[in-house]
């Protein structure tokens, strides 16, 4: 028995549907069934039965509730009074790509302080395969990712807004008077790419594998003030989301063929209890991209 179980469980009751159980705590259905079986295993009872498709409880299972439920109270009091001793913040870590913090975050964080000026967020900028990897390790609480990403599957998701790429390059730039550009034209073209962690990097050395290109890479940056300094000079280029130009008007953007949509979301490790401060920021963060749309 752990506490995440019990934690499923009561809200499985509570919500009388392992869905909304599920989308309450951010977790898969799956995970929430198994819980509850599990549970039912370990103490040989049956916890719940099915009436007119409404989850209810048995007479074992309200007892277990009741104790599951005290339980529960008391690991949140304990928790309430050691953070109370030490006068600590209730912090959510994050991370995020470098190409997102700089333009989007700022905004979204004063937002977010203003509706919950007691949680910290702790920032950090990791590429989204190296932040995925810390989420999996349990280094970072969420973080905020290119969702193109492989391994995006093994964690729990929410996709918050979709995007594309384009082919940024100052107004001295030679391609600066194109509106559309064929990714092909691109072969030999000096460019900067992000990290080797960037999973935008890595959608895009696919793409120009596919079309058996080789751009003329003369720098990988986790910086977008870096890249700007280089663009500015009118001799490279670099690939910037589509929601990104608002904030850059001296570059210009070209759209390229064949388009590169992505998905942008937050992401946290399956199977791990989900503090109510990190549920707020979610959900905060579901409402604020819905009223404030990448794109």
């Amino acid at each position: 028995m752990t506490l995440n179980q019990l934690r499923y469980f009561c809200n499985a009751a509570r919500c009388h549907s392992i869905t909304q159980a599920a989308k309450l705590m951010f977790v898969t259905q799956p995970a929430v069934s198994t819980a509850i079986r599990e549970l039912e295993k370990e103490f040989s009872i049956t916890l719940f039965a099915y009436t007119n498709n409404r989850l209810e409880l048995t007479v074992e299972g309200e007892r277990f509730y009741e104790r599951a439920s005290a339980l529960l109270r008391n690991s949140d009091e304990m928790e309430l009074e050691f953070q109370d001793a030490s006068r600590r913040r209730p912090t959510v870590s994050l991370g995020i790509p470098p190409n997102l913090s700089t333009v989007f975050f700022p905004e979204l964080m004063d937002a977010f302080h203003s509706e919950y000026p007691d949680i910290y967020l702790e920032l950090s900028e990791f590429g989204s395969v190296r932040a995925c990897d810390m989420v999996q390790n349990e280094q970072l609480d969420i973080c905020l990712v290119n969702m193109e990403l492989y391994a995006v599957d093994k964690l729990e998701k929410l996709v918050l807004a979709t995007d594309s790429l384009r082919f940024c390059v100052a107004k001295n730039h030679h391609l600066a008077k194109e509106e559309v550009l064929d990714l092909r034209s691109l072969d030999r073209e000096p460019v900067i790419l992000f990290n080797r962690d960037s999973v935008q990097n890595q959608l895009l050395l696919q793409h120009f594998h596919a079309l058996n290109i080789q751009p003329r890479i003369i720098m990988h940056s986790s910086q977008i003030s870096t890249t700007l300094k280089f663009l500015r000079q009118g001799k490279c280029g670099c690939f910037y989301f589509s929601s990104m130009l608002p904030f850059i008007p001296e570059l210009h953007g070209i759209r390229i063929e064949p388009e590169i949509p992505t998905k942008i979301g937050l992401v946290w490790k399956k199977g791990k209890y989900i503090s109510a401060h990190s549920r707020n920021f979610i959900r905060f963060c579901e409402r604020y991209y819905k009223m404030n749309p990448l794109t």
